[in-house]
């Protein structure tokens, strides 16, 4: 790509689980705000906009013009993306490339979601292939209940070994006041709590949330134009594998069950920014995490570890809070879930880290951070940010 771009400006709203005092345009307002404010700009200094949601989940069409009164996009260029999940990850990386591509200077990356008005699993079960899918696919869970027997299948992984990546993430979302839920959950809590679709359980999953957040994506050219100190994007790949949610549960070249998406999209990214060994060159990690057993899986995926060594490290606290690598120091996914926000709250967590920001939940001296998006069909994305700029613009 032609530049290097950073991110200047970061606003997110608290995430909670319902939000009727203002409607989503007020909500995406407040985010847009919060950013802008941060980077001290206004409006008018903003080149475009790009902005994604769930659209199906609140029923809300071309949200993109809908939301203009909130994403201030008046007479800009705005760019709707809509990839599931991942959606918060993909709008960061449109506005990357909308600036590394020296169209624009400074763009406003927006994700939000009013899950409290809307019908998550009605959605979900409907987007799916009404004969090979829509009959088993009950919504996000069972899906997810799919992974995780597929996983234990073939690790001999426990459902315990996955209570311990809830209780971290709860834990850590303790020292976060963006936070949806502030829950203290002990291994005993996870294992007696309700099945949902077994193995997974309601302690190993997210919540549904509403809440936005914004950053401001600009040029190598006016970096240094603003209060805050530039987190740089270093590099980012995504990968979308699969028309069909049974596809990923299995490798067909190996017959093991991980996750070919997000191994690809890792492995792209790693080698354009020259990571050989995650756990030991990474810092921090905000990752994409809906449930526990992802904690395990996705960790193995992207190269922390062998396959099957995800328990054992978790176990002993390697992505804990004062761990080899903390993963997910703000909670994550299962302590706030607005979806179409969510990846993109990984990449702001990640800013903050850089910037030395993160208050209660800031690891020392963060240089190199790593942020994912999972959703839709499986899609990854992966974004890798860092304290250093770049030596040349990097795809």
């Amino acid at each position: 790509m032609g530049r290097r771009v950073a991110i200047t400006g970061v606003g997110m709203t608290h995430q909670r689980s319902a939000r009727p005092d203002v409607n989503g345009q007020e909500l995406i307002n407040e985010a847009v705000r919060m950013a802008l404010d941060d980077a001290g700009m206004t409006r008018k200094d903003i080149d475009a906009v790009v902005i994604g949601n769930m659209d199906h989940f609140e029923g809300i069409n071309y949200v993109d013009t809908w939301s203009v009164d909130g994403s201030g996009a008046l007479m800009k260029p705005i760019m709707k993306l809509t990839t599931g999940g991942t959606t918060g990850t993909t709008v960061a990386m449109g506005a990357y490339y909308h600036v590394a591509s020296g169209l624009f200077d400074r763009v406003l990356a927006i994700g939000w979601e009013k899950n409290s008005e809307s019908d998550t699993t009605g959605a979900i079960t409907t987007a799916f292939d009404p004969f090979w899918d829509r009959p088993i696919f009950a919504g996000a869970v069972a899906g997810l209940a799919m992974e995780a027997t597929a996983y234990m299948a073939a690790t001999g992984a426990t459902e315990e070994d996955a209570a311990y990546v809830a209780v971290r993430e709860r834990k850590h979302g303790l020292n976060n006041p963006y936070a949806h839920l502030h829950i203290n959950m002990t291994i005993d809590d996870v294992m007696k709590s309700p099945y949902l679709s077994w193995p997974v359980k309601m302690g190993d999953m997210c919540p549904r949330t509403d809440g936005a957040c914004a950053l401001v994506f600009v040029s190598e050219d006016v970096a240094d134009d603003f209060p805050q100190k530039p987190a740089w994007i270093l590099g980012v790949a995504d990968r979308h594998l699969w028309a069909y949610t049974s596809d990923p549960y299995m490798d067909v070249k190996t017959g093991k069950a991980w996750f070919p998406a997000l191994e690809k999209a890792s492995a792209e990214v790693f080698k354009k920014v020259g990571i050989t060994d995650p756990l030991e060159q990474f810092d921090v990690a905000e990752l994409y995490l809906p449930y526990s057993f992802a904690g395990l899986r996705y960790i193995e995926s992207m190269g922390f570890c062998d396959r099957g060594g995800a328990p054992e490290l978790t176990r002993a606290g390697a992505f804990d809070m004062g761990g080899k690598c903390p993963v997910n120091p703000s909670g994550g996914v299962m302590s706030s879930n607005a979806i179409g926000a969510t990846g993109l709250i990984r990449v702001a967590e990640c800013t903050w880290q850089i910037q030395g920001r993160a208050d209660e939940r800031q690891v020392p001296d963060v240089k190199l951070a790593l942020a994912t998006g999972f959703g839709g069909c499986y899609w990854s994305d992966v974004l890798i940010l860092g304290k250093e700029k770049p030596g040349k613009a990097r795809g």
